[in-house]
């Protein structure tokens, strides 16, 4: 069993062919990823399997969903360990006005929050916007 048969299986995901390359396709990326993106790098395969997968993925806690602010949801693969937790996984992410490109800075941590009373926190996302590493060498 490989590396990636063992971390789905690992998030209670059968290790199906087409969930295997998708995972590898969203492994070599070091960037989050759309899910137009994911089908066309898949034309042939059924649009709505490529949709179900990435659904199954995101439930699972293997990848997690970035609102970027551009309208279009995009997807990264979580950290190992990472459990999706409002009170402690949830980290920066980063948005390239230039090329559009948006990046999870793992390292860098959401503090957290402490709401009011009777308030209840779904889900966090700070996106930070401006000029990544690439394009401000160019």
């Amino acid at each position: 069993m490989n590396e990636i048969e063992k971390i789905l299986e690992a998030h209670e995901v059968r290790p199906t062919a087409m969930r295997i390359l998708i995972y590898k396709f969203m492994a070599k990326k070091d960037r989050a990823v759309t899910l137009t993106e994911i089908e066309n790098a898949f034309g042939k395969a059924d649009r709505a399997t490529l949709s179900r997968t990435i659904r199954t993925f995101e439930a699972k806690n293997i990848v997690h969903q970035i609102d970027d602010g551009t309208g279009i949801p995009k997807y990264a693969l979580c950290e190992n360990n990472c459990n999706c937790e409002v009170e402690q996984d949830l980290h920066i992410h980063f948005h390239c006005n230039n090329c559009d490109e948006t990046v999870c800075l793992t390292d860098h941590k959401i503090p957290h929050i402490n709401l009011p009373e009777g308030y209840m926190a779904e889900n966090v996302n700070l996106v930070v916007k401006g000029i990544c590493e690439k394009c401000s060498r160019v």
